[in-house]
């Protein structure tokens, strides 16, 4: 059964189109922010809008009437896509609206809906005086641009919590839930090589200059993975392990031949799908993701002048992202030629993972099973999320979660959220709540 008032607080946030991507108003943000100072404050918390810096960040406090009791961190994102292309909506994309056990608004999964139950809840116990922890409150509008705001306040508060609840993941699957264990870090990198002033005539110079998609061709050879798909040692360096209980749960995950097949991929070995889950949530890999060089529209007699290419590196729970990066630049560099001049400019994020056997951990995979009447499976994620990195940092262990699902289109048009994935939102964070009250402050 929906809770009526929480969803149409819901509606009243999703209602305000706090686009950070491109295209949107920074008042938008501003005012997404203020809504939700507003209903800490109601609630008789603490809240401020924090502007320096970035995005507008809304930094909480609801107490516990308990002295002892822990003090628990929840995070969650206000800022959306760009709904464009607008046409492709059913309906417009900041007038939620529901149909068919959905509600459909930018930002419906991504993050506002998926994180508004946290707060929800927290704010009516508290207003109710029955809050059993102290809830500290980061919302960021960022999120979907990249930006180090939260991070940061992250790390330069000294406080620290008991644990983190992050809601913005998904599902296994409708009716299973999931904890993410860990995220891997990443280092992106855009290679720029220039090997004369201008492009030259291929007949008259071809063969006796250096041509800078040739360069840039052999800089890539020497970091790409080889026929098995695993990078060479020097970028495998610092990989840590996942903990056998992970081991055993990807076990019972849906088999990774499977999920390659379901997006039309080519599996670049006979082994991909079986290796799919160690792969992709527990070692380091390489794609270039933009390349530029020469002419390929036209038929030009050329030696290309000037080649460009875009790299990420994605890295392992372990490695550290600075110390990739200078090993990464020192492989490409070595294999440039010294007459070629090479412009490399790196930006990265770490990686973190959060161990299951950790008290909160133990504790939410209770929690999310009582909520959900499901076990929820133990995954991690091969994307990148700075937040995490900077709980792992601090020392935070981090219940990461939500209840999500692909067929949502969060980044699409008509995103959606199942009402029924606001339940059990609302359920989880009752149970989090309570049985978190049992760690140490």
């Amino acid at each position: 059964m929906t809770n009526q008032r929480l969803l149409d607080e819901l509606v009243e946030w999703l209602s305000i189109p706090s686009i950070s991507s491109g295209g949107g108003d920074p008042e938008d943000l501003l005012r997404a922010a203020q809504w939700a100072e507003a209903r800490i404050r109601r609630a008789g918390g603490d809240a401020e809008v924090q502007t320096a810096g970035g995005n507008p960040l809304v930094v909480g406090e609801l107490r516990c009437k308990d002295p002892d009791a822990p003090t628990v961190l929840i995070y969650g994102h206000y800022d959306v896509q760009s709904p464009d292309p607008l046409d492709a909506w059913t309906t417009p994309p900041f007038e939620p609206t529901t149909r068919d056990g959905r509600l459909y608004a930018r930002g419906a999964a991504d993050d506002k809906g998926n994180f508004y139950p946290l707060l929800y809840v927290a704010c009516e116990l508290a207003a109710a005086g029955e809050l059993p922890v102290n809830v500290r409150i980061l919302i960021e509008g960022e999120e979907e641009v990249g930006g180090t705001s939260a991070a940061d306040w992250v790390e330069s508060d000294p406080r620290g919590a008991a644990c983190a609840i992050v809601f913005d993941s998904d599902m296994l699957d409708e009716h299973t839930p999931a904890i993410t264990l860990g995220a891997r870090g990443m280092v992106a990198a855009r290679i720029d090589v220039r090997t004369a002033p201008r492009d030259l005539h291929s007949g008259m110079y071809g063969g006796s200059v250096y041509n800078a998609v040739h360069v840039l061709h052999g800089m890539l050879a020497a970091v790409l993975p080889g026929p098995d798909g695993r990078l060479r040692d020097e970028l495998r360096a610092g990989i840590q392990d996942p903990t056998p209980e992970e081991l055993v749960a990807w076990k019972e995950l849906p088999q990774g031949d499977d999920v390659i097949a379901e997006v039309g991929a080519t599996p670049l070995t006979d082994h991909s799908g079986a290796e799919y889950y160690p792969r992709n949530w527990g070692d380091s890999s390489i794609d270039v993701t933009g390349f530029a060089g020469g002419d390929a529209v036209q038929l030009r007699t050329i030696v290309p002048a000037f080649a460009q290419a875009k790299v990420a590196m994605r890295l392992a729970p372990g490695q550290d992202s600075a110390e990739m990066a200078r090993v990464l630049e020192g492989l490409l560099r070595d294999a440039a030629p010294e007459a070629a001049d090479i412009d490399l400019s790196f930006g990265y994020a770490d990686a973190a993972v959060f161990d299951p056997r950790d008290p909160a951990l133990v504790i939410a995979k209770e929690a999310l099973e009582a909520a959900c009447g499901t076990a929820p499976a133990l995954v991690r994620t091969g994307g990148s999320l700075p937040v995490l990195a900077a709980f792992a940092r601090q020392g935070i262990p981090t219940i990461f979660s939500g209840f999500a699902l692909a067929q949502d289109a969060f980044h699409a048009p008509d995103e959606s959220y199942r009402l029924e994935s606001l339940r059990l939102g609302e359920a989880s964070a009752r149970e989090l709540y309570a049985r978190l009250a049992s760690l140490s402050p």
